[in-house]
């Protein structure tokens, strides 16, 4: 059984992460955030210590050299998590953190110099990679004429209300921003399935949608992505769902809307049995999204994707 600390336990992915620890047979020792709305420990486990001061949570740690902490996950804002990584490797502690690991390269390529340092282990948490229909996707292409490029359209469409703005999420400099914060996840994918970065479009990027185009090694990319509500494809009002997730390759439809419940833990699982994604294997998204923050938005031209042609405001 290992020994887990978590910081940001009241925070929306954090239940993910508890689940994951349950489940893989691991205890939860402490749990931190700046908010006391941590009712969902009791669900997983009611007797981990909990605390809304740092202070008081590293005194704690430093109480537990016997018995050490194995692993930090990490659920805060995403402009903590070079802090927090950190300071968990500075307690001898290997790290599970969400996505994006960092916001910027000089922080994932200093953070690598610590890691070694450290003797211990950085993981990100990459679970598209274990999709099935994602490792299905990638197992059909690994096999094709490397000098044929893959014709891709991604869009996503999940809609946030006025609270999002507002909150840390709504503020670049602390979240990266729609294309970072939402499309971290599929470029991972895009880049893992792929190959590596070639060119990098910016038709549109605004504080609730955000298009471009990508070319990889093997894949030209056509991509959207929106939190605002008018986005959202009729054919999905009309289903009576809420968001949309579309995946095209090649003209062929990758289904990947359910089959997301235990991908946290399958990540803990890999984690634990040596199998995790590491630092490296998580530079080349926060490369290209990092690239996508600092291009200037040529507009609605080119190679665009055929959902901006539907923007009305």
């Amino acid at each position: 059984m290992k020994r887990f600390a978590l910081t940001g336990v009241a925070g929306f992915v954090a239940p993910r992460h508890l689940k994951a620890i349950k489940e893989t047979g691991n205890d939860l020792v402490a749990a931190i955030d700046k908010s006391d709305s941590a009712g969902i420990l009791d669900h997983y486990f009611p007797k981990a210590e909990f605390f809304t001061e740092f202070e008081k949570f590293e005194r704690f740690l430093r109480k537990q050299e016997r018995t050490p902490i194995d692993y930090f996950s990490i659920c805060t804002p995403n402009h903590l998590h070079n802090e927090h990584i950190r300071f968990a490797l500075g307690h001898e502690a290997n790290v599970i953190c969400e996505k994006p690991i960092v916001l910027h390269p000089e922080e994932a390529n200093e953070l690598l110099e610590v890691q070694t340092r450290s003797g211990r282990e950085v993981f990100n948490v990459l679970q598209l990679r274990l999709h099935p229909s994602i490792v299905s996707l990638r197992n059909q292409t690994a096999g094709l004429n490397s000098s044929k490029k893959s014709d891709i359209d991604l869009a996503y469409v999940t809609p946030r209300g006025n609270w999002y703005h507002s909150s840390w999420k709504g503020d670049i400099t602390k979240s990266g921003g729609i294309a970072t914060n939402i499309g971290i996840h599929f470029f991972d994918m895009l880049i893992w399935i792929f190959g590596k970065v070639q060119n990098i479009i910016v038709h549109l990027h605004e504080k609730d949608r955000a298009a471009g185009f990508l070319e990889l090694e093997r894949a030209r990319v056509r991509w959207f992505l929106s939190i605002n509500e008018k986005d959202i494809p009729v054919e999905t009002k009309l289903k009576g769902d809420h968001s949309s997730r579309f995946l095209a390759v090649d003209g062929n439809i990758v289904d990947f809307t359910n089959g997301f419940a235990d991908l946290h833990t399958k990540t803990y699982e890999g984690i634990l049995a040596g199998n995790g994604f590491g630092l490296a294997e998580a530079l080349p998204s926060i490369e290209l999204v990092h690239a996508i923050r600092a291009k200037t938005p040529v507009g609605l031209k080119g190679d665009v994707h055929s959902m901006t042609s539907f923007i009305t405001d």
